[in-house]
């Protein structure tokens, strides 16, 4: 008579002696059915949960040794019902995560005008950035009513493994920069941030994700966000936002975002950073009318000793775009989005449009 221990869980004999599998000798067993006979009679099947063998003749496991361990070894991953009941839940988590950065629907509460700033690479920590135009230009959004901001990546250096020397080279420490980038952070309440590749950098525990942690009102992702403003009088923006989009040419400094919108983004507001030049494009859709407008913005470091060694050209024409936005007008009207290419401008441009009843 075979009998299963209600504390092991393993299968014994009558006179306790434990019973395995014939193949591998492994006592974790499990019934798997039973086998009838020609003479009507039913035999117990089992399967063996280390290499799934199914039998009928168990094998009694004699003890050979002088010792023996009093409890055996626990299984040290989940059973497979577990695992699975398991992934089901972490994949609904991230689906509705994906969903979310997908399109994030975003409320604008006061009527009428706004405007964007589209920050460039700032590299708050590096020699080459002048921290006095970055934040003069924050204090314009600050005090200019209806003025946003966005952030396109890579808030600082982040040297990180063997680019780590390249610290020796600024002024700047590495405990530093982090002051900075977080005065930079709280500076403004932001609309969006994208975390570019000098970002990414610190992997899974992102000291700029903890900075963010209790703001609830910027949209923060790794590598793009996609906003739909939604404005009072039910108009809406879509405002596509990444660190770079695929594609260069030398022919043309804003080619990978505009090849974007070619290659299906129909989107108002489509703009990326990475690069540190600057280059513009409008564009139309001929099927909906929808003008989009691409915009590559250069970066705050304006002294590069990369670009230097490369002999790359000075590219820099705006790094701080405003898109003013007025949801009066249709997709297909060009008075709906206006680019101005200097903060300070927009600034009084925006103030203007405002006064206008």
């Amino acid at each position: 008579m075979i009998k299963r221990d209600d504390i092991t869980k393993l299968f014994k004999t009558k006179d306790n002696v434990l019973i395995g599998c014939p193949q591998c000798l492994s006592p974790r067993l499990v019934r798997a059915g039973v086998q009838h006979l020609k003479n009507k009679k039913a035999k117990q099947r089992y399967k063996c949960n280390e290499c799934s063998s199914v039998f009928t003749n168990a094998l009694e496991l004699k003890e050979e040794s002088s010792f023996e361990v009093s409890d055996l070894r626990p299984e040290p991953e989940m059973n497979v019902d577990d695992i699975i009941k398991y992934r089901v839940k972490k994949f609904k988590i991230k689906n509705n995560v994906q969903e979310y950065y997908n399109l994030t629907h975003v409320n604008i509460k006061i009527d009428g005008v706004i405007g964007i700033c589209h920050f460039g690479d700032p590299h708050v920590d590096d020699d080459g950035t002048d921290l006095g135009e970055l934040f003069g230009i924050c204090d314009v959004i600050k005090n200019t009513e209806g003025m946003f901001a966005g952030n396109l990546g890579d808030i600082q250096n982040n040297w990180v493994g063997r680019l780590a020397a390249l610290y020796s080279q600024q002024s700047t420490t590495a405990k530093e920069s982090w002051k900075l980038t977080e005065y930079f952070l709280n500076k403004l309440p932001w609309l969006y941030l994208v975390g570019g590749n000098h970002d990414v950098w610190s992997g899974d525990g992102d000291p700029i994700e903890f900075i963010m942690r209790g703001n609830t009102r910027t949209t923060y992702a790794n590598h793009g966000v996609r906003l739909n403003l939604n404005f009072p009088n039910k108009s809406s923006v879509r405002v596509n936002a990444r660190h770079t989009f695929k594609g260069n040419s030398m022919w043309n400094s804003a080619h990978g975002v505009s090849k974007a919108i070619q290659m299906g983004w129909r989107d108002h507001i489509v703009t990326a950073g990475h690069t540190h030049v600057s280059g513009y494009q409008v564009l139309k859709d001929p099927a909906s009318g929808l003008i989009s407008h691409a915009l590559q913005v250069a970066s705050f470091k304006r002294m590069d000793e990369y670009a230097n060694r490369l002999g790359l050209d000075d590219k820099n024409i705006f790094n701080c775009p405003v898109t003013i936005i007025d949801p009066k007008y249709s997709d297909d009207d060009n008075r709906k989005i206006t680019t101005i290419f200097n903060p300070y401008e927009a600034a009084e441009y925006l103030k203007w449009k405002r006064s206008q009843k």
